[in-house]
C-alpha cells in the first residue's frame, strides 16, 4: 500500500478541518539540548502502573520506552507475581512489586504504596496489561481522582473508563487517551462518518482531554482541533506497539513538555522510529522492542542541535 501524505489522507477520509503534521514541521519541534549541570531529577519521574498475571510484556515495553524517551527516572509498579519477569527485562527502571489478588492483578492492599509513588511522579501511564476486574476498576478510579500529574490512559484503563465514562470528566489533571479503533468505539466514539469526524466529536464532548486515535494516519485531537500524523506503517501493526507509544509520551510529559506538544511529538517519534526500523528489518519482522531500539535515531532527527 502506498503511503499517503497527511493532506492526501485527510482528503480521502475526512471532511472536517485538520492540521497536517508534516515532516518539516515535526523536525522543528524544539527538543533542546540538555543542561550540562543537571541530574536525573532534572528530567522528571515517569511512573508506569501496569501488568497482571500473564501480561508482563506490556509494562516492560512502556517502561523501557520511557527510559529511551528521556525520563530522568522511570518507576514501574507491577503485581508481585510478574515482578521477576518484568525486572529482568527492564533496562533501567526501578521495578516495584505490589500485593496482588487471586486473579494476579494489583490488590487493594497496594494502594498506599501506589499512591505514594503517584504523589512523587511527574507523569503517569496507567493501563497496559492491568486487567479489568473489580480491583483494577477501583485502582483506575482512585488514580484518576488522586493524581496531581499528567495521566496517560491506555489499554485496560480505557476499558474501565468506557464502562464508567463519567470518570473522564472527574479527572482534574491533563489527561491523554491512546485508544485503537476498538477501544475508541467502546469509549463511545463513532467512526461511521469517518475517523476524524468521530475524533472531533468525541473531543468536543470531552473538552478537557487529548485523544490519540491510533492507526494508519494516527489522529491527535483536542476540542475542535485535529492533527494527522504521517509517520509509521504496517510493520508496526503488532501487539505492544501502543505500549511503546505510552512510554514515549509519559517520558515527554515527565520532562515538562506541554501535553499538546508532547502528544504530537510522541506520535511522530513513535512512527518515525517504526519507519527507521522498517527500513532495516522489513515489514514482517519488526517487533515492538525494535521501536525502542530505533528511538535514539528518531530523537536525533528532532533535536535542534542535530542541525548544527
Amino acid at each position: 500500500m502506498k503511503k499517503l501524505t497527511a493532506e492526501q489522507y485527510a482528503e480521502k477520509y475526512m471532511d472536517a478541518p485538520f492540521a497536517a503534521l508534516n515532516e518539516s514541521e515535526a523536525r522543528d519541534f524544539p527538543l533542546p539540548k540538555r543542561e550540562r549541570v543537571s541530574h536525573k531529577y532534572s528530567y522528571g519521574r515517569a511512573l508506569v502502573i501496569a501488568g497482571s498475571r500473564g501480561f508482563a510484556g506490556a509494562p516492560v515495553l512502556a517502561a523501557n520506552a520511557a527510559e529511551r524517551g528521556g525520563a530522568g527516572l522511570t518507576r514501574l509498579l507491577v503485581p508481585e507475581g510478574i515482578y521477576t519477569a518484568a525486572a529482568l527485562r527492564c533496562d533501567g527502571a526501578v521495578v516495584t512489586p505490589l500485593p496482588e489478588n487471586e486473579g494476579g492483578s494489583i490488590a487493594p492492599a497496594a494502594l498506599p504504596e501506589l499512591l505514594s509513588a503517584l504523589g512523587q511522579a511527574s507523569a503517569c501511564v496507567l493501563g497496559p496489561g492491568l486487567g479489568t476486574g473489580a480491583d483494577s476498576r477501583e485502582l483506575v478510579k482512585t488514580v484518576l481522582s488522586r493524581a496531581d500529574c499528567p495521566l496517560v490512559l491506555d489499554a485496560d484503563a480505557l476499558t474501565v473508563a468506557a464502562r464508567e465514562p463519567e470518570l473522564l470528566e472527574s479527572c482534574h489533571v491533563p489527561l491523554i487517551l491512546t485508544p485503537h479503533g476498538g477501544e475508541f468505539r467502546r469509549l463511545g466514539g463513532d467512526v461511521s462518518r469517518g475517523r476524524l469526524r468521530g475524533a472531533l466529536d468525541f473531543t468536543a464532548k470531552h473538552q478537557k482531554l487529548i485523544l490519540i486515535l491510533k492507526g494508519y494516519g494516527s489522529l491527535i485531537c483536542r476540542g475542535g482541533e485535529a492533527v494527522v500524523n504521517p509517520t509509521g506503517g504496517p510493520a508496526m501493526a503488532k501487539g505492544g506497539s501502543g505500549d511503546v507509544l505510552c512510554g514515549i509520551l509519559c517520558a515527554l510529559l515527565a520532562q515538562g513538555f506541554e501535553p499538546w506538544f508532547a502528544a504530537r511529538a510522541a506520535v511522530w517519534l513513535h512512527g518515525f522510529a517504526g519507519d527507521l526500523a522498517e527500513e532495516e528489518l522489513g515489514e514482517y519482522s519488526l517487533a515492538p522492542s525494535d521501536l525502542i531500539r530505533f528511538l535514539p535515531k528518531a530523537f536525533q532527527a528532532l533535536c535542534i542541535d542535530s542541525k548544527n
